[in-house]
């Protein structure tokens, strides 16, 4: 019953995202026609054309933002979300939207979509769907303070950790969520614990959910206790009432997700982010950034080219080959900007290292061309990594890709840098590059951007690249 009314709840605010988004939708075209042409003559002399048009968009709009809201899961509970997130993911979706629809409008040749009401109904609609999720949460937590809306929860076990989630629910009432008390796993003989009532033991489980409105039961209990309880979790599944395992790995910093590999379930614990919609716009983001740039730097490309051939002897790419996505290998491309033979001559300019770690970076290494020196200080020789990226060894964001004998020699908390598609520019890109002189640093930023990553995050790196280059900061 819980189910099907988290269901129509879900049903109903997805309905109300599609009314406001429509409503937002005929408010940019309506101030956009009537309201900007009186206000800002100079700016925008005429209205759009005719409402009737742009109706015949607003089925798109309203397929584009289902599918991302469903894609991000903006319709699974919200109790423990802050406002705050959820406006940020709000935000997300209309970013996302308003992008998708742009490139819709570009590929179906639909002129008539003006980039200024595009840039209004991004506005109005994150308005408007951030108004309407403070409103959901308003009416919920005042339905809740009727004794209204809130699901009631038994926790089993009397241990510090059931303590702190038992007074964490209590301090958090908009959750929806009532503590009715504890089971004593161990058999305590105790009437109250963390100021809640103890209701009875284990072996009392049964009498207690027939005898009590009870919505779920958190298992609080020590890893090896738990096939202890198996017989209490098939209760559980048999009254048809939510069963959770509190799970408490003091060292581990991981997401938690319950999978099904053929019908057996997996509980998965990742620390790399798993969501396939972001993840597949970041892949065609690579695609279409590189392609593009390819074609555009092409006469750059080629015109470096030939200044390396004209002057120096030796190949104009430099090839190496580099570790990828959990320790894939792969050759890396670069223009060469070092005389031939110099990966040879490594241990006669050991001594000039100035980094700590497994890597070698030096800022007068002599093996380095005059031309080279000029492509590094402009990051120019790491052009051709372009290909690497459209073929799908790269990323345009990520860590930075180390070679084998580097890897070789990682502790095993840096070996984590290996999760995610290496990048032609990173956290350590912006934050200094050659500037940062430790090795141990350059992985903590490449394990810092993997722990915090997002579309947002990428294109915000990928926007200080630019200064971070032209500036030469750091470059070797």
């Amino acid at each position: 019953m819980l189910k099907e009314r988290a269901r129509l709840v879900a049903y109903w605010v997805w309905t109300a995202d599609l009314a406001v988004t429509a409503g937002a939708f005929l408010a940019a075209w309506w101030v956009r026609s009537h309201v900007a042409p009186r206000v800002l003559p100079g700016y925008f002399p005429t209205g759009l054309h005719p409402l009737g048009r742009y109706l015949g968009l607003l089925p798109l709009v309203l397929a584009i933002w289902t599918a991302i809201l469903v894609s991000r899961e903006a319709y699974t509970s919200r109790r423990t979300v802050s406002l705050r997130r959820e406006a940020w993911e709000m935000a997300q979706v209309v970013a996302l939207g308003t992008l998708s629809l742009a490139a819709a409008g570009w590929l179906l040749r639909l002129e008539f979509v003006s980039r200024p009401f595009l840039l209004l109904f991004a506005v109005l609609d994150l308005v408007a769907l951030v108004g309407e999720r403070l409103a959901v949460r308003l009416l919920a937590r005042a339905v809740r303070r009727r004794g209204l809306n809130y699901r009631t929860v038994l926790l089993v076990g009397l241990n510090p950790r059931s303590a702190e989630l038992a007074r964490a629910i209590a301090a958090h009432p908009h959750w929806g969520l009532k503590v009715l008390g504890f089971v004593a796993a161990d058999g305590d003989a105790v009437e109250r614990f963390a100021g809640f009532p103890v209701l009875g033991r284990l072996a009392d489980l049964d009498g207690l959910l027939r005898r009590e409105v009870v919505d779920e039961v958190l298992f609080v209990v020590a890893r090896r206790q738990l096939a202890a309880f198996e017989d209490q979790l098939l209760l559980c599944a048999e009254l048809g009432i939510r069963a959770r395992i509190v799970l408490h790995f003091p060292h581990l910093k991981a997401r938690v997700l319950l999978e099904e590999l053929e019908g057996i379930p997996l509980l998965t614990f990742t620390t790399t982010p798993g969501a396939p919609f972001p993840l597949f716009l970041k892949r065609m983001l690579d695609i279409v950034v590189s392609a593009v740039l390819l074609v555009l730097l092409s006469p750059v490309m080629l015109l470096i080219a030939v200044t390396i051939r004209l002057t120096s002897r030796g190949p104009v790419l430099f090839r190496q080959t580099r570790c990828g996505l959990n320790g894939r290998r792969f050759t890396l491309l670069k223009f060469r900007t070092m005389v031939p033979g110099a990966e040879a001559r490594l241990d006669e300019v050991a001594h000039l290292n100035e980094v700590d770690g497994p890597a070698f970076k030096s800022r007068n290494d002599p093996r380095v061309t005059p031309v080279g020196r000029l492509l590094r200080r402009f990051s120019l020789d790491e052009l051709p990594q372009l290909f690497n990226v459209l073929v799908g060894d790269m990323s345009l964001v990520g860590p930075r890709p180390p070679i084998p004998e580097e890897v070789e020699r990682y502790e095993r908390w840096q070996r984590r840098r290996l999760s995610m598609k290496p990048g032609i520019t990173g956290l350590w890109q912006v934050s200094g590059r050659a500037a940062i002189d430790d090795v141990a640093r350059w992985i903590e930023l490449d394990l810092e951007y993997i722990d915090h990553w997002s579309l947002g995050l990428d294109l915000r790196i990928l926007l200080r690249t630019i200064p971070a280059v032209l500036s030469t900061r750091g470059a070797a």
